[in-house]
């Protein structure tokens, strides 16, 4: 796209994020607590009003509780409904549709949470402005250019001028068309699918179950969401097209359950897709980085996509911090897409074969085991944990590890040891002794603003090296 020459005032920022779903609201949230002026723009005049990423896997849980949400997460959301299967209008049997374990004192949240996406968005946003932060709603872009200095990006509400511009605008992404970035996937499966948002009359249907019917013309699934009196509605179509009014999300209902027409005494949203996976062939330009499903698209039945793309932000949001705020190399940036492009590939192989029913939704899923070991920022190796590694939680006096590391600031951990301790230049690093627990062994563990291990000894030696380039510094003399 070109810019074209306009006579308005350059609105300036430190970052200009394109999209307001979960991956722009959450890196809006997190560099907002860091101080870094940021402006979040949708081209929508609302945010997205569907339930479509319903599922908060383990480890998201534990990025949202960070970023200050957890109670609201934990309020508006819940467990989800075990699996019933139906037949000619009978009942055959539950099933568990997610790994159910119980929870830990390293692994707090032991099962995936059901909550709306518009009831996920709600939640960031108003934590946005608790921060100060907002959205600039209707404010499409239609120029963008890049230069050694920023990026001047042309929108329908005025230009705006900043040092570097995250585009979370979705799977059909204006910016990374804008950029030429292909996206290399495949189809997961070509019958087309239907979702959608009803209300279902009280008597009709209970909501204490995820309701699953399979007849010849596809399957067709009936999930209450907890916090609301909806039921997300999923249909496959073998032959033809979705019809996505609410005559035809009715007669999908009436054609394949056992309750009629109209049993559904509302259809709140609607949409219809093909599922696909398909990966951007590199995650930045210049700039410019993708970040949520403008980098990758998953199959919805992995429950990974909404996951992966609020990972995303919260990988990139503390590297800009340290870049923009404190000093840290422009170099550091690279290993955004060193590190979460490797992460997004697997994920979307994960969700492929959950679709294709050749895996189950297991501790994969969970994405607690993810980690960066192999990753440009990860040196060193102590008690039983490698850097790179999620640092687990854990009681530590009458707190636990994660209020420890709750925030924007990185974290010594002296776990069981009386190594001695260097003292950081700044307030960007925390010490913090503890005895000795199994979940780490015995070491120090310097704790990332995103919760991994970044460096790990037995002693400090190599330390100072480690964090030079990351704008951290250790006080002389």
């Amino acid at each position: 796209m070109e810019l074209n020459s306009v006579k308005e005032a350059f609105t300036e920022t430190s970052v200009l994020i394109v999209g307001a779903g979960p991956c722009g609201l959450a890196l809006a949230c997190d560099l907002a607590r860091r101080g870094v002026p940021a402006l979040l723009v949708e081209q929508a005049p609302a945010l997205f009003p569907g339930s479509r990423g319903k599922g908060i896997q383990p480890r998201t849980r534990e990025v949202l509780d960070d970023l200050g949400v957890g109670a609201a997460v934990r309020e508006h959301g819940g467990p989800a409904p075990v699996g019933m299967a139906w037949q000619a209008g009978e009942r055959m049997g539950e099933h568990h549709m997610f790994r159910v374990a119980a929870p830990t004192d390293a692994e707090p949240y032991g099962e995936p949470w059901m909550m709306p996406q518009w009831r996920t968005q709600e939640i960031l946003l108003a934590r946005l402005r608790e921060l100060g932060g907002d959205v600039v709603f209707s404010a499409a872009l239609t120029g963008l250019a890049q230069d050694a200095d920023g990026v001047t990006a042309h929108l329908s509400t005025g230009p705006v001028r900043a040092s570097y511009l995250i585009a979370a605008d979705g799977g059909r992404s204006t910016v990374r068309r804008a950029l030429r970035i292909a996206m290399t996937g495949e189809t997961v499966d070509p019958a087309p699918m239907l979702v959608a948002d009803v209300r279902v009359a009280e008597d009709a249907l209970d909501r204490l179950n995820w309701h699953m019917m399979s007849t010849d013309a596809g399957f067709i699934t009936l999930c209450p969401l907890p916090g609301t009196a909806d039921f997300q509605l999923v249909a496959q179509f073998k032959e033809g097209e979705p019809d996505i009014s609410p005559e035809g999300v009715r007669a999908v209902v009436a054609e394949r359950t056992h309750l009629e027409a109209r049993d559904v005494t509302e259809v709140l949203w609607a949409s219809d897709f093909r599922p696909r996976a398909a990966l951007a062939d590199r995650f930045r330009d210049g700039r410019v980085f993708l970040a949520g499903d403008a980098a990758h698209v998953h199959s919805p039945a992995g429950g990974q996509g909404l996951n992966t793309s609020v990972q995303d932000a919260y990988n990139l949001g503390w590297k800009l911090g340290q870049v923009l705020g404190h000093g840290a190399p422009a170099a550091l940036l690279d290993s955004y897409e060193e590190e979460r492009r490797p992460i997004a590939a697997e994920m979307l192989g994960l969700s492929t074969r959950i679709h294709r029913g050749e895996q189950e939704r297991g501790a994969a899923a969970q994405q607690l085991g993810l980690g960066y070991r192999e990753g440009p920022l990860s040196a060193g190796r102590a008690g039983v944990l490698e850097a790179g590694d999620r640092a687990p939680d854990g009681p530590t006096g009458e707190r636990r590890l994660f209020d420890v590391f709750r925030g924007p600031h990185f974290t010594l951990l002296a776990v069981g040891t009386d190594a001695e301790l260097p003292e950081f230049a700044g307030s960007q690093v925390r010490v913090h002794r503890m005895d000795a627990y199994e979940a780490y062994g015995k070491g120090l563990f310097l704790v990332r603003p995103d919760g991994y291990v970044g460096w790990a000894g037995e002693d400090t030696a190599g330390l100072a090296e480690y964090v030079a380039p990351l704008g951290l510094g250790l006080k002389t003399g």
